[in-house]
């Protein structure tokens, strides 16, 4: 009887541990800060493809909120792949700068849908980005304005 009790211990000791181990390994590999993240393409790109707008994320590395935010916007990018072009920007880069101090942010994470083509920008309030149904009935909407503004520069 002790026999199969400590063999069991030890399977269920082994089991706990190996659980562990993989969450340590899974802890040091996830992303530490926003940047760590690599979605979409530079805003330089961006700017060049009009076909699509833009959805932009203005982060810094020590945000935590940004950090929380950065799964959602990889969901996102995976699912609007075809219809925006993803972009994140460190407000903290000096490339940036002057964007930034055009745009006006105030908080962080700041989501803008920005659009070269109309000379549009759209803020995301943060009760809709933090909600993924939410914030897709907002993309959602913006891509159904377009396809009218695109319909009525063709008339």
């Amino acid at each position: 009887m002790k026999k199969k009790l400590f063999i069991t211990l030890g399977i269920f000791l082994v089991l706990v541990l190996t659980s562990a181990v993989t969450l340590a390994v899974s802890f040091m590999n996830a992303p530490k800060h926003p940047s760590d993240y690599h979605i979409g393409v530079t805003y330089e790109e961006a700017l060049e493809a009009q076909q699509m707008p833009i959805l932009a994320v203005f982060y810094v590395d020590w945000c935590g909120y940004c950090m929380k935010f950065m799964p959602k916007f990889s969901i996102l990018s995976k699912l609007y792949k075809n219809k925006y072009n993803f972009v994140m920007i460190n407000v903290e880069d000096k490339t940036y700068e002057k964007l930034v101090n055009d745009i006006g942010i105030g908080g962080f994470p700041t989501v803008y849908i920005l659009d070269p083509k109309y000379d549009n920008r759209v803020l995301m309030p943060n009760l809709i980005y933090q909600d993924l149904g939410k914030f897709r009935v907002e993309l959602d909407r913006y891509l159904r304005i377009r396809k009218l503004l695109d319909k009525a520069s063709e008339e």
